[in-house]
């Protein structure tokens, strides 16, 4: 399962398509790396993305989730991850995204954060490959924290989830809420006003209860949360 763990516990002209590059468990040639997971095959069929020599570092892609509560419009930041950023696009692009839904909530004081990206919405699922961590450097001390180790994932933070270092794949979270994190999670962009409010509906609706939890704290949202499409623009 691809997780996030509680504070408290818890394409370029010339490239060379990933296809030519790669055997079945064989990383791609470029920087990224993208390597295929074959005993955790693509929860949906998707190729490995492009891996240019010159992976694009600059500028930003505005992505937008039109969900059926609302939209979340996203903006990615290359020169934060571009590994990331690529492989995010590409997936749009493939529509890997397509009618999947955000399979967890969680409500901790410390963690607050949607997470999405799995098309069989059991939070097992990925895209049949992973990469390489982009991780963040510069992110305050989280206040909770007196050692120092946890930091600020802020409120309209986009980072990818994992399960454990260099393992990224599709799944991913958006922060609701200022959040305190060990800094093992690449952030690769963030949230828009207008997807914020879309996700403080999400959080407002709370978890769903279940008959041994009542009141729960992380699960599947209440309120069903689709990504019907979504796109770059």
């Amino acid at each position: 399962m691809l997780v996030i763990v509680l504070a408290v516990g818890l394409g370029l002209a010339g490239a060379t398509p990933a296809s030519a590059a790669a055997t079945p468990d064989t990383p791609t040639a470029g920087p990224c790396a993208y390597t295929p997971t074959p005993d955790e095959p693509a929860a949906r069929p998707v190729p490995l993305p492009r891996d240019p020599r010159h992976t694009p570092s600059h500028g930003t892609v505005r992505v937008v989730l039109n969900t059926n509560l609302g939209a979340i419009p996203l903006e990615l930041d290359r020169a934060a991850a571009p590994c990331t950023v690529q492989s995010f696009v590409h997936l749009v692009r493939h529509r890997f995204y397509d009618r999947t839904i955000c399979h967890r909530l969680t409500k901790y004081p410390t963690l607050s954060v949607l997470q999405c990206g799995d098309p069989s919405g059991t939070g097992e699922g990925g895209p049949g490959y992973r990469y390489g961590d982009e991780l963040p450097t510069n992110l305050p001390p989280a206040p909770t924290d007196p050692t120092g180790a946890r930091k600020v994932y802020a409120r309209g933070v986009l980072a990818m989830a994992n399960a454990g270092p260099d393992t990224n794949g599709s799944q991913f979270f958006l922060v609701y809420a200022d959040s305190a994190l060990r800094p093992n999670y690449t952030i690769f962009g963030s949230v828009k006003p207008a997807g914020l409010r879309t996700l403080d509906k999400v959080a407002a609706g709370g978890v769903t209860p279940t008959p041994e939890d009542p009141a729960p704290v992380d699960g599947a949202p209440a309120l069903r949360t689709e990504i019907c499409v979504a796109r770059v623009h």
